[in-house]
């Protein structure tokens, strides 16, 4: 099998994948950044600039260093183009169906070598590789938001990934600067969030139930327990939405009553309060209210 060597081709341009995308690019590599049309594209590479103008200004990277970084990704709307690369990591939507006929597409178009991985946070990695004809060269490459930050990436097996796909994909991640841990068994949510996921379920309960306000919860999670930051504002900054998703995952594979996603939960996501990205969710974040202080993590 191929090791990764210099291309990376990564599908989806959204925020995760912009910042795969530019993590790689960042760590040396030639990235095809693809999405379905130009304007999602240019926003990425917008969200790329703004990302290293912080760095410029706090003198981390010089301007002529975010010039060739921006240099080595080649933005396209043509899977084709992904012909080249050692692997393709898919950061698309969460829905089986669209990744499974994404990586049944890119199965097609890839080297024989290559490796398929999923960013998915909770999906079955056998399923999704299932939809390919090298079972063995597909994995779950689970980062955390935002990719260029954050320290963590969970490598998941499927039931048919090889030991040489596993390795390859933890050397890539040391790679890129980060720490890789290895998901031996292929469990919806893997390790973060099949742990983090009961956490914010409890959360809710205890505002549900009038115990303590959402504020003073995420104080106690934050002080009493030193995470970075509360239950509360993590879901706002994450998408309240993919938490429901998660949890309705969750509840659907285990059938345990543990997942049950709170009503609460449920009515915020109906009322378009899907956090920060939305202006609101379980805090105000439109322009003049006093959101709660996100911590980098």
């Amino acid at each position: 099998m191929a090791s990764i060597k210099k291309m990376i081709g990564v599908a989806g341009a959204g925020t995760m994948g912009s910042g795969i995308a530019h993590l790689a690019a960042l760590s040396g590599f030639q990235v095809i950044l693809w999405d379905l049309n130009e304007g999602i594209l240019n926003t990425a590479l917008d969200r790329m600039n703004k990302f290293m103008e912080k760095s410029i200004q706090r003198g981390k990277m010089t301007e002529e260093q975010s010039i060739e970084v921006l240099g080595r990704i080649q933005p396209t709307t043509d899977l084709q183009n992904f012909a080249p690369a050692d692997i393709a990591i898919e950061v698309i939507i969460e829905d089986l169906e669209a990744k499974k006929d994404l990586f049944a597409k890119l199965d097609d178009i890839l080297s024989p070598e290559a490796i398929l991985a999923t960013n998915t946070s909770s999906m079955s990695i056998t399923v999704i590789a299932e939809a390919t004809k090298r079972q063995g060269q597909v994995a779950g490459m689970h980062f955390f938001n935002p990719p260029q930050v954050m320290k963590l990436v969970e490598v998941v097996r499927g039931l048919k990934t090889s030991d040489e796909t596993i390795a390859a994909l933890m050397d890539f991640a040391r790679e890129m600067g980060k720490e890789p841990i290895e998901v031996k068994k292929d469990s919806p949510g893997f390790i973060v969030n099949r742990i983090m996921i009961p956490q914010f379920i409890e959360a809710i309960r205890l505002a549900d139930e009038g115990v303590a306000s959402i504020e003073d919860i995420d104080k106690a999670v934050t002080l009493g327990l030193n995470y970075p930051m509360g239950p509360f504002t993590l879901q706002d900054y994450a998408g309240v939405d993919i938490g429901l998703f998660v949890m309705d995952y969750f509840y659907e594979e285990f059938k345990d009553d543990r997942f049950a996603a709170p009503i609460s939960l449920r009515r915020l996501v109906q009322a378009g309060k899907v956090g920060k990205k939305a202006g609101e969710g379980w805090y105000d974040h439109t322009p003049g209210q006093k959101a709660e202080k996100e911590t980098t993590r």
